[in-house]
């Protein structure tokens, strides 16, 4: 059992991680991150060095692993929730128009659909 949360290093992504590592720690469960801003490049990469550092602070026990740039983040989300048997997972979405509401985004709907676990979805705060 664990808490997955899908990692970028943008607002989405660091209140991603923030809400999954709050989860874990509640949930009394490790925290698994899926860190994806390596196959992005190494800019992204230094970020998400300092976020993914911050978690040494928290008081939940992690594993981070990453992803090739030819890996399908979604797909591999989806696989370490389900070897992991996840209790939830955790994902950032981006805040949209009242128009852009009636399009969720195309990795975000399927891992909604296609997750054998609660997920959780954040907005970062303003």
């Amino acid at each position: 059992m664990a808490v997955v949360v899908g990692y970028v290093p943008t607002k989405e992504g660091e209140a991603a991680l923030r809400r999954a590592a709050a989860e874990a720690a509640v949930r009394q469960t490790p925290l698994v991150v899926l860190d994806s801003a390596h196959a992005a490049g190494e800019d992204q990469a230094d970020d998400a060095r300092a976020q993914l550092a911050a978690l040494a602070d928290q008081e939940v026990s992690y594993e981070v692993r990453t992803i090739g740039p030819s890996d399908d983040a979604t797909d591999e989300l989806l696989r370490i929730a389900e070897d992991e048997s996840a209790d939830l997972l955790v994902i950032g979405l981006r805040r949209r128009s009242p128009v852009g509401k009636l399009i969720l985004g195309a990795n975000a709907q399927r891992i909604l659909l296609d997750a054998a676990c609660p997920v959780l979805a954040v907005k970062p705060s303003e």
